[in-house]
Formats: structure tokens, C-alpha cells, sequence
């Protein structure tokens, strides 16, 4: 059975980013724990999909996606300064959450939720990088088709339902994905 529209799939992979030698492996979804999605329903990237297309279980691919077609160039101007009172949790800076390296869910003037990764933490400010976490990177996709099939019922509400952690599309996956390494988003366009 090919990929097409409404297919249950199931897919093994290695993300990288960088190139040649340089590339660094962002992710990985393995047999126990594959990349399971309803192929045309926009929970991956449309370049990932069109990539994956036509496929059949058994097959191998290797593919890159530009930035333009994954998540968009890097942006200085979504590297921000916030006043670090913001973060304040009854009147003391949460220093727990609010800490370099971490990813933190934030929420704009209308409402819309983002996530910004803490590059630094000043006196007065707290330096947030609002580009996601692959933004100007070139995705490189190599793995294997390893299921597609019509979806039960059960399938089509697992990876319907909003993701619990990682969104990556591991349908019972919880808070913690096996071998998967988002540091702050799935390269297949799970997270976003």
C-alpha cells in the first residue's frame, strides 16, 4: 500500500542538520518508537510529506528539506529582552524555570502561545529567542517506511488528540520519547 491521503504511517528516521561532516544528528525515531501520523491531515511539514509520498513499507529515504520549506531562516529581531519582572511568581523571579538552556512557554499580547529558549539571564533582563529551535537550519532525513495502513478508529483519535509532551506523533509516548532528542521541537513538524 502506497502513501496517500488519510494512510496511517509509520516511519523510522535520523535527523540531521549541518552539512557534510558537520552534520549533527538532531533526532532520531527508531522501530520501538517510530513517527506515527494520518499522512495529509497537516501535522507534518508539507515538504516532509511530499518527500514521503507514493512510498510503500520496505522503502528507504533520503531527503533534505530547505529552510524556506521547514521552519524559515533565522531572525535577529526574534531574539528579545524582557523585563525579568515578568517572570516573577508572587513578586519572587522564578530562577527554577527561568534559567539558560531552557524552553519556556510563553504567550503574546494576543494571546497566541510560543515557545522561547532562555539565552541569558541579566540583572534587569532575560534574553529569549523566540525563531524555533531548527529555524535556518537544512533538515536531513534518512530512514525507512516501516507501516501504512487504512487507520482504526483508535489511531485516528491517538494522534488526533493533542500531544502530551513531545507531539512528535509517538501516540503513547507521554512526557518522555525513547531514543527522541527535540531540545525544544521535532524536526518533522510535530512540534511547532
Amino acid at each position: 500500500m502506497k502513501i496517500t491521503a488519510n494512510k496511517f504511517v509509520a516511519v523510522t528516521y535520523d535527523l540531521n542538520v549541518g552539512e557534510g561532516e558537520e552534520r549533527e544528528l538532531m533526532e532520531r525515531a527508531t522501530a520501538e518508537m517510530p513517527l506515527k501520523f494520518i499522512f495529509g491531515t497537516g501535522a507534518m511539514l508539507p515538504a516532509f510529506e511530499d518527500a514521503l509520498k507514493d512510498l510503500e513499507v520496505g522503502n528507504k529515504f533520503n531527503f533534505s528539506i530547505a529552510p524556506a520549506d521547514a521552519y524559515g531562516e533565522y531572525v535577529e529581531e526574534h531574539v528579545l529582552d524582557l523585563p525579568k519582572n515578568i517572570f516573577e511568581v508572587d513578586g519572587k523571579f522564578d530562577s527554577e524555570m527561568i534559567k539558560e538552556g531552557n524552553t519556556v512557554p510563553m504567550m503574546d499580547s494576543n494571546g497566541n502561545r510560543m515557545n522561547g529558549s532562555v539565552l541569558e539571564v541579566k540583572d534587569d533582563v532575560v534574553v529569549m529567542d523566540f525563531n524555533h529551535p531548527l529555524a535556518g537550519e537544512t533538515l536531513h532525513f534518512s530512514g525507512d517506511v516501516i507501516d501504512v495502513h487504512e487507520p482504526t478508529a483508535e489511531e485516528i483519535a491517538a494522534l488526533s488528540a493533542p500531544a502530551g509532551g513531545c507531539g512528535c506523533g509517538c501516540d503513547d509516548c507521554g512526557s518522555d520519547c525513547g531514543d527522541h532528542n527535540h531540545d525544544g521541537g521535532c524536526g518533522c513538524g510535530g512540534c511547532h
